[in-house]
């Protein structure tokens, strides 16, 4: 069995973390819809499971590049705890990227760093 490479999961944790974002927007306007509008529960019915699988797929993701990327447990456990708040992962996403903790297989992580910060 061949497993996937480094950059297809960098890519995929980067995909993910959109969606998990986008996925907890559409989870709190059902929310809204059923516990203050009370209007429907269509919303929480059709957004909760769909965030819900894209939570495990975040998490799923985020422990495969702690092992891939060999990223030291603090990063890791914010990777983790951001699919917590809503929104949060797109934040960790952006910081992860600019420390290099999300380059593809040869790039060096200084060097990523380093580009990052000068605004290049």
């Amino acid at each position: 069995m061949k497993l996937p490479s480094k950059s297809t999961v960098i890519r995929v944790f980067r995909a993910l973390a959109v969606a998990e974002a986008f996925s907890w927007a559409a989870l709190l306007t059902g929310m809204y819809f059923k516990w203050v509008a009370r209007t429907t529960e269509l919303g929480v019915e059709i957004a909760g499971p769909i965030h819900g699988a894209l939570f495990v797929a975040y998490g799923v993701a985020a422990l495969a590049l702690w092992r891939l990327q060999r990223w030291p447990f603090p990063v890791a456990f914010f990777a983790g705890v951001s699919a917590v708040f809503p929104f949060a992962t797109v934040l960790f996403e952006r910081w992860a990227g600019k420390r290099g903790y999300l380059t593809a297989p040869g790039t060096d992580r200084r060097a990523a760093r380093e580009h990052e910060t000068a605004g290049v």
